[in-house]
């Protein structure tokens, strides 16, 4: 039985072509995660307004994306929006959107439940104070619910960053799809995913030790 002899040197030779693609991966990261915050505040908007057909509407919504695997969503858009629509769109922005909206169904539902942790009698007490419902709600209860909400904030940042290499299927230029051609044409693929694994680790294990320190504050606060 022939003993598997290493290759590193397919990853020393190949570091830049690697490495082009991070910047790709902490693009679609970084762009999804602006977007689903802005989306999961309108989600939970929906999901508190007055009427009913709204709600039912946000809440279905939600429910749906919540419910179905991200990487059909992203087919999808990539395949059928197209066709729906009669648009072009490239495999980038169907990534971003793919994902945007899925992170904002999940983002939606830490901001209602940092919204709901705030006491109610406290914006009761700033509404007797003179204070508008809407002027209370963004004096008092969001940053109250937004310092909440910011460890599983984080948490669904370091989920964005892994699901962003599911961008590859799309043949989008991130890492993983770097190390996809790379392990094509060497033939090398335990190599080469080891290392885009370790890629993926050193990124996401600071933001999972922050994600902690975050915690343990809020323990502490309370």
């Amino acid at each position: 039985m022939a003993v598997y002899q290493f290759r590193w040197d397919t990853i020393t030779n190949n570091l830049p072509f690697l490495l082009s693609g991070l910047g790709e991966t902490l693009t679609i990261s970084a762009i999804t995660l602006m977007l689903a915050m802005v989306g999961g505040l309108v989600i939970v908007s929906f999901d508190m307004a007055k009427s009913r057909f709204i709600r039912a509407i946000s809440i279905t919504f939600g429910e749906i994306i919540r419910n179905t695997p991200i990487l059909v969503q992203l087919l999808w858009v990539y395949y059928v929006l197209p066709i729906v629509f009669n648009i072009q769109i490239s495999a980038f922005a169907a990534s971003i959107v793919a994902l945007s909206v899925y992170s904002s169904a999940f983002i939606g539902e830490v901001y209602r439940a940092g919204i709901q942790g705030v006491p109610r009698g406290q914006r009761e007490a700033a509404e007797v104070l003179g204070m508008s419902k809407p002027h209370a709600f963004f004096r008092i209860v969001l940053p109250q619910a937004f310092r909440a909400s910011l460890p599983p904030l984080a948490s669904n940042f370091v989920q964005l960053i892994k699901y962003s290499s599911l961008a590859s299927v799309l043949s989008v230029s991130e890492i993983t799809r770097k190390g996809i051609e790379l392990s094509s044409s060497t033939f090398r693929p335990l190599e080469t995913f080891t290392f885009i694994a370790c890629i993926y680790f050193v990124i996401c294990w600071p933001l999972s030790l922050g994600i902690r320190w975050l915690d343990a504050r809020n323990l502490q606060r309370r």
